[in-house]
């Protein structure tokens, strides 16, 4: 038994998911990982499906009926972790976005060095570490991470990076069933409460790649969320 889980939404990504899974597999830390799929026309969670049987007790697939949006996959992934028990939830891409690799990174600054929720971070100190992006991206996501942490104050250079470990206490004290967002403002969302309940949050420097396969699933309506969500988050608070 693991006690770390690694929750990877997935909706349409059958180029990356066998591929992604193994990687995960080979680290030289144990983990488990969570299938979060959204009803994939593609057929992503039918490749889960014939992986099961050879990571028994190892691999896990929750299927649901529609694209409700990245939040709401993680939050439905957060509590399925919390019921079993898990001591570590990570957030992760399936698209190598993220580096597997980085896995045992993000674990170890929980599992060994303090931290409450360890943030695999593109910006630490200002310095951009990310591979393939356009520059209209790149500046998008460079100063609407600088954009939240003016209005929020939160100490985090990567308020809107995906690649994130949580202790489970750290879920647990959040009110789940109260987060307000479902794209890029989830991420921010649940680092933010993390903050207000004073919570050790540790950014752990990574290298951010774009897909090299499949499609990417950001749209105005992600953007604006994040933008104008923030704003609502300092002026009127959250609950926690």
């Amino acid at each position: 038994m693991s006690d770390a889980l690694v929750i990877i939404p997935t909706y349409n990504e059958k180029e990356n998911i066998e591929a992604i899974i193994r990687a995960t597999f080979n680290q030289k830390k144990s983990f488990h990982i969570l299938i979060v799929d959204d009803n994939s026309p593609d057929g992503t969670a039918k490749i889960v499906e014939n992986l099961i049987s050879e990571f028994k007790n190892e691999l896990f697939l929750e299927k649901r009926t529609g694209k409700n949006g990245l939040g709401t996959a993680y939050i439905h992934g957060f509590k399925w972790a919390l019921a079993k028990k898990y001591d570590y939830i990570i957030e992760m891409d399936a698209d190598f976005s993220h580096n597997p690799k980085d896995l045992v990174r993000l674990y170890n600054v929980c599992h060994l060095d303090g931290g409450d929720v360890s943030v695999g971070s593109r910006y630490v100190n200002n310095q951009v570490n990310v591979v393939n992006w356009d520059i209209k991206r790149l500046l998008l996501s460079y100063f609407a991470s600088r954009y939240v942490r003016i209005v929020t104050r939160i100490p985090l250079y990567d308020t809107t990076a995906g690649f994130v470990c949580w202790k489970r206490n750290v879920l647990e004290t959040i009110n789940l069933d109260k987060i307000k967002f479902v794209g890029y403002a989830f991420q921010i969302e649940m680092k933010f409460k993390a903050w207000k309940h004073k919570f050790n949050i540790k950014e752990v420097s990574v290298i951010f790649t774009d897909r090299d396969l499949g499609d990417s699933k950001m749209s105005g309506n992600i953007v604006s969320e994040a933008l104008f969500g923030v704003i609502k988050m300092r002026l009127k608070g959250l609950p926690k």
